[in-house]
């Protein structure tokens, strides 16, 4: 899998939300496309990952 470029090994089937909470990303602070399309928030826990998914996942930051 791909995640911002970088190639991630999927080391189980699990779902997008998982994956993020896994690795640490805010699910409420984030968005993510997922093969192209963006993934309402809704469905991050319905959502299941594969090794050929491409991810780009953005924070979302204040300023000022």
């Amino acid at each position: 899998m791909k995640v911002n470029g970088k190639t991630v090994p999927l080391e189980q089937e699990q779902t997008l939300q998982a994956f993020l909470t896994a690795e640490r990303y805010d699910g409420k602070t984030v968005a993510v496309e997922r093969n192209g399309a963006v993934v309402p928030r809704t469905e991050y826990g319905s959502v299941t990952l594969t090794d050929e998914d491409v991810l780009e996942i953005v924070r979302f930051v204040g300023g000022g």
